[in-house]
């Protein structure tokens, strides 16, 4: 009997013994997956909580180890980790570093560390600096120190375009901060000729100017929507920039007098270069009537667009709106040495109406003569020379990418802009969704909504509670 119970004893405790190995092997795999594939799910709108497809897209794509290195006081750094994890747990070629550069100043100042320094993002390459702990701001480093030699976003000045210091909502500041996140540098162009000597029948009034050039260094161009026609030497420029390899965004207003703004002389030489490479610029007002953009509080002269086509630079707005104020129709078709391909458009429910009546109403006689939908808005081409190929895209307004739309998180117009610009410089691979600011969402209660809330929570819950107990009392007693 006494044998019978050891070996029981010994039995029940070898199965213990491996339930308890079990369940510990079980623990450490599970720690360890969790460890090794941390995975999220954020429920929030916007996504608040996980990181732009931009950051995914240039993280996974390090070629080598990068460093981000956070310098503050130890007890602060619970508040980094929340978003720097976030970028460690996307490759493990992302180190996330946290010194206190008082604790440790040796180390702080071996990693580059400088009092006004609280995040560096080392790629190996070089070290650049994070202005503040947001995801735009270490992508934006982080792409910095990727990106190694110069590359210019050049504006045009020479007919009354967007200023990119004008912070007002027409001006091209937010532009500006876009493209130096992503390691352009931009500046104001305004083309000068060369000796006079050197081509004496270009002339400005009765005196010979010369030869007038873009400058050679301007990685991409900008004309942002000239209100007044360009001379020739300037479109010759232009023309000989592009057949040289260059790279230009046409941005160019409608020339439709609307309410009590003035319309933009058209500069037939311009509009004459671009249809020879494919893209005829019609002078109309596209109308969306589809009503998709009372949504966002816009009228049918602001046509919103959801649909694009499969190209590289809108591939990745599918879905996402960006609206297009007072915008004029393209027709695209490739021609000669050029190729042309349409960006995105309107929907059937889409007019453009080639003048408007005295007070601004259209009538059934109108709409009847206008061009019905769908609309192409905005086109990419190239333009080959020999071995030389050129890349030039083509928008029917350039009111899409002003300070109060391309500055605005609710549309898609900044990423639109920013892709278009990566495109023509040949960067594809930042061709992505940027980070987007926190969604505010406050929560308003008015007098109803406060009394529903104090009703269910203080009455109509508890009560809840202290029913379904008595029915369970009175049911098993």
């Amino acid at each position: 009997m006494t044998n019978w119970m050891k070996a029981r004893q010994t039995k029940y405790a070898a199965y213990a013994s491996v339930y308890i190995l079990v369940i510990l092997a079980v623990l450490a795999a599970a720690n360890f997956l969790a460890n090794r594939y941390d995975k999220s799910y954020d429920s929030t709108a916007n996504k608040q909580f996980s990181l732009s497809d931009q950051s995914v897209k240039v993280v996974k794509g390090l070629k080598s180890d990068a460093r981000i290195i956070y310098f503050d006081e130890q007890s602060r750094f619970g508040s980094a980790h929340n978003l720097l994890d976030r970028y460690s747990n996307l490759s493990p070629k992302v180190r996330v570093e946290y010194i206190d550069p008082v604790r440790r100043p040796q180390a702080a100042k071996a990693a580059g560390y400088s009092r006004d320094t609280t995040i560096l993002v080392d790629s190996g390459l070089r070290k650049e600096a994070a202005k503040s702990l947001t995801e735009e701001e270490i992508t934006g480093a982080l792409i910095r120190s990727l990106k190694s030699g110069e590359r210019n976003v050049c504006f045009l000045s020479v007919g009354g375009e967007h200023s990119l210091d004008d912070q007002q909502g027409g001006g091209f500041s937010a532009l500006k901060t876009l493209l130096e996140r992503d390691n352009y540098k931009t500046r104001t162009i305004t083309p000068k000729s060369s000796t006079p000597e050197a081509d004496k029948s270009v002339t400005i009034g009765q005196k010979p100017v010369g030869k007038v050039e873009i400058p050679k260094d301007c990685t991409v161009l900008v004309v942002g929507g000239p209100q007044v026609p360009y001379t020739q030497a300037i479109i010759d420029a232009v023309k000989g920039y592009i057949e040289g390899g260059g790279r230009v965004l046409f941005m160019l207003d409608d020339s439709l007098k609307v309410g009590r703004e003035q319309p933009a002389p058209d500069s037939q030489e311009l509009l004459k270069l671009l249809a020879d490479w494919g893209v005829t610029v019609d002078k109309d007002l596209v109308l969306d009537l589809s009503g998709i953009g009372q949504i966002f509080g816009l009228g049918p002269e602001i046509p919103v667009i959801t649909q694009y086509e499969s190209h590289v630079i809108t591939r990745p707005l599918q879905g996402i709106p960006s609206a297009f104020p007072l915008a004029r129709s393209l027709d695209v078709k490739s021609a000669g040495n050029s190729t042309v391909e349409k960006l995105f458009g309107t929907t059937d429910n889409s007019v453009a109406v080639s003048e408007l009546p005295a007070n601004g109403r259209l009538g059934n006689k109108e709409l009847e003569k206008a061009k019905k939908g769908p609309l192409t808005l905005a086109a990419a081409g190239t333009v080959s020379s020999g071995a030389t190929k050129g890349r030039f895209i083509v928008t029917g307004t350039s009111q899409w990418a002003v300070n109060s739309l391309a500055g605005s998180g609710r549309l898609g117009n900044r990423d639109l802009f920013s892709n278009m610009i990566n495109w023509l410089a040949s960067d594809e691979d930042l061709i992505s969704i940027r980070p987007k600011e926190p969604a505010n969402q406050p929560l308003n209660v008015n007098a109803r909504r406060a009394s529903m809330m104090f009703w269910l929570s203080v009455v109509f819950f508890p009560m809840a509670v202290v029913g379904i107990g008595l029915g369970t009392w009175w049911k098993r007693r």
